[in-house]
């Protein structure tokens, strides 16, 4: 066997790999970017501003996600495989700096860092799996579309007027191309039965994501919170925020993350819901939580008086689009999707209907009890075991 198959991962029972400390520390790099994607957003929060952050939410996604696929193959605690994730951190460090001025001045910056580490890394994997077919051909189309989408994003980076649409062309691209199986003409498709993960380890890296972007959260309701006077509104919009946050967590983490991961590792093809559930699904999650702490922040600015329309959207959207991505989530698991969250959803609705006459503190209240109705409601559903003849099926 060449030697370079000594850096994959040796395979626990069950794919219940361990998530590395390297891991934990390349993850640190995301909180940063988490918080300028939410201070980017603040910033701006115009049409225009929200495409661009959503643009740039989905660019750090796909950067963060790639990686950790690439170690769930790879074992993070070799030394080669830990100084590519250190490498990368680097470069993840000057993208998260140039998240706030990415269609600005450091537009170059920011395409540069991306497409370092998106190709880079790739590259770095064909010399790890040299003598492993399978992995190298699969690796071998992967290159081949990162290559495309890096021609947009140094294109966009040094064309202003065009930056815009040659960006979105380029995360078009790479959002597309998994679901195509990396079709490369002479090189064929790869199959997800081809992409052998370890569910429990992407499960739980993907939890972990998750966390990181609520601890962001958190951090930046409570720093905002110490800046004001403590006034009865003022803690009151303060508690909501945390009631709502509480709640997210819950609707995620009190079963349906374990579900998801006992769903994977029991996955005859869990390549299928390596790509669906986790790659593209948990981008609503994270989008939704980030929206949503911008709706906290406009909250606390401007409790009580009249609801402006960006509050609205930051508030019942944030809350909606985290409704959503989790009932797609859960949906993926139990095949179906839950009533909690359609019940949840409709409160939501109810309340944009009325924005207009409630103060922001009131839509703030209805947006976390929406979502405590959601948690609670599905929290004993999911609880209960999974059918033998459900659990094994792809």
């Amino acid at each position: 066997m060449p030697r370079n198959t000594s850096l994959l991962r040796e395979r626990a029972h069950h794919g219940h790999e361990k998530v590395t400390t390297i891991e934990l520390f390349f993850d640190l790099v995301f909180v940063f970017a988490v918080t300028q994607l939410s201070h980017t957003l603040l910033e701006d929060f115009s049409p225009l501003g929200a495409l661009r952050v959503l643009l740039l939410t989905l660019g750090v996604w796909w950067v963060w996600i790639y990686t950790s696929w690439v170690t769930n193959w790879l074992d993070p605690e070799k030394i080669p495989t830990r100084l590519l994730l250190l490498v990368l951190m680097l470069a993840g460090l000057i993208l998260s700096a140039s998240i706030p001025e990415a269609f600005g001045h450091s537009a170059v910056s920011f395409a540069c860092a991306y497409v370092f580490m998106q190709v880079g890394r790739t590259v770095y994997f064909l010399w790890a799996v040299a003598g492993n077919p399978n992995m190298v051909e699969n690796f071998q189309r992967i290159l081949v579309w990162l290559l495309l989408s890096a021609l947009f994003w140094l294109a966009g980076a040094f064309v202003e007027p065009w930056r815009l649409p040659l960006w979105v062309v380029a995360l078009a691209i790479e959002f597309v191309s998994p679901s195509l199986g990396f079709f490369v003409p002479g090189l064929g498709r790869s199959r997800t039965s081809d992409w052998d993960v370890a569910g429990g380890h992407l499960s739980e890296r993907c939890g972990l994501f998750v966390i990181i972007a609520l601890g962001e959260s958190i951090l930046v309701t409570g720093a905002t919170f110490a800046k004001l006077e403590w006034a009865p509104v003022t803690i009151a919009a303060f508690v909501t925020a945390f009631v709502g946050s509480v709640a997210m967590w819950w609707i995620y983490f009190d079963a349906a993350a374990d579900r998801g991961a006992e769903r994977i590792v029991e996955s005859a093809d869990p390549g299928r819901l390596a790509r669906v559930t986790y790659t593209y699904l948990h981008l609503a999650i994270i989008a939704g939580i980030i929206v949503s702490a911008v709706g906290d922040e406009f909250v606390l600015a401007h409790p009580l008086g009249h609801t402006s329309p960006a509050t609205a959207v930051a508030v019942l959207g944030g809350s909606a689009l985290y409704l959503l991505g989790n009932g797609l989530f859960k949906c993926s698991i139990v095949r179906i999707f839950p009533r909690s969250h359609v019940a949840a959803l409709v409160l939501i609705a109810i309340a944009a209907v009325c924005w207009h006459w409630l103060p922001p503190l009131a839509l703030a209240g209805i947006s976390a009890g929406a979502m405590l109705v959601a948690a609670f409601w599905d929290a004993r559903r999911l609880r209960e075991p999974l059918p033998e003849a459900e659990s094994h099926s792809a």
